[in-house]
């Protein structure tokens, strides 16, 4: 298995990418073609003793920058490592593509170099959040801000595969978020794609409130791109500031300085089921190649994961398990 990784992609590139990568080959049995500017990706790699079989070096000159816009990055820099890891898995001589850089410039260079999958209009991308059950798959996380009804099936549809597949839940459910239980609620919008998935996604269970995305009430949670990335974004912003809140009013008290001590293993568990790098990445779903959306931030830890769950993608064989529900 051989999986091409944007090595200059994200704020921490190369360093975290190159030790994430190391870290993968220790445990996993993978083959990582890193992407970028040859000397600083090989002045990392001099830092740890590695196979030197199972990494592979594609000069790219060029890097994406994570405030350009997409489409024009792209056009303009043909030689980023972006575009060029996109193009490589093009050639169908490698399995899957990871990058942590510019996600705009990594949809758009999937979307005109790999095309769509037959049957898929828009591409989406997927996340697994955490729930108080376990975990749900959540679709589309901002690559289609302004999607039809029947991208949101599509999407659905897409999501099945990839939970079943990847994350082992034999029949999972579908809930699509709206402002209300009742198959009546929403714009015509919500209520066209209520119908088409009540019609033609197994599982369907209905309308999931805002409230219910992190309580485990449906496996796939679908909505369009620009409510997902506003659902993730605010949660975050949520977390990160609750732990600052908790931190500043355990420091005035000593009992709860005590108290915090005594529950750290608790909160440390917490801590790790809502910290992204154990999930790894963001899947890109609908495009006719296997590409994985990294976080920005991401830590070795992130990248390490990010390519175990492609391997997994990559031994389901979800892209043919897909066409084969999309043509249903």
């Amino acid at each position: 298995m051989k999986i091409v990784v944007d090595a200059m992609g994200g704020d921490h590139a190369p360093e975290a990418v190159v030790a994430g990568v190391i870290e993968a080959l220790k445990e996993f049995n993978v083959t990582i073609v890193l992407v970028g500017i040859e000397e600083r990706v090989t002045a990392e790699l001099k830092k740890y003793n590695y196979p030197k079989d199972r990494i592979e070096i594609i000069h790219a000159p060029e890097v994406v920058e994570m405030h350009e816009p997409a489409v024009t990055s792209i056009r303009k820099k043909k030689d980023s490592s972006i575009a060029i890891g996109i193009r490589l898995l093009k050639e169908r001589k490698y399995d899957a593509f990871i990058s942590a850089g510019n996600t705009g410039a990594v949809v758009a260079a999937s979307t005109i170099h790999l095309g769509m999958l037959e049957g898929v209009e828009r591409p989406a991308i997927g996340t697994v959040i955490p729930t108080l059950k376990k975990f749900s798959f959540l679709i589309d996380a901002g690559a289609n801000t302004d999607p039809k009804p029947e991208h949101l099936l599509h999407n659905a549809l897409m999501a099945r595969v990839y939970v079943k597949e990847v994350m082992d839940i034999a029949n999972p459910t579908v809930g699509l978020v709206n402002i209300g239980e009742e198959a009546g609620k929403g714009t015509g919008f919500e209520k066209e794609a209520y119908k088409l998935m009540e019609e033609k996604v197994e599982n369907f269970i209905g309308n999931v409130e805002a409230n219910e995305v992190y309580t485990g009430k449906s496996d796939c949670i679908v909505c369009d791109g620009f409510i997902g990335n506003i659902v993730l974004k605010v949660s975050e912003g949520l977390m990160e500031s609750t732990g600052k809140l908790i931190k500043r009013e355990v420091k005035k008290n000593p009992v709860a300085i005590l108290g915090a001590l005594l529950m750290k293993y608790s909160l440390d568990h917490i801590k790790k089921l809502a910290d992204y790098s154990e999930y790894g990445g963001a899947p890109l779903l609908g495009i006719d190649g296997l590409v994985m959306i990294c976080h920005g931030r991401s830590s070795p830890k992130a990248i390490k994961n990010a390519i175990r769950a492609t391997m997994r993608e990559v031994e389901h064989d979800i892209l043919s398990i897909m066409r084969k529900e999309l043509s249903k």
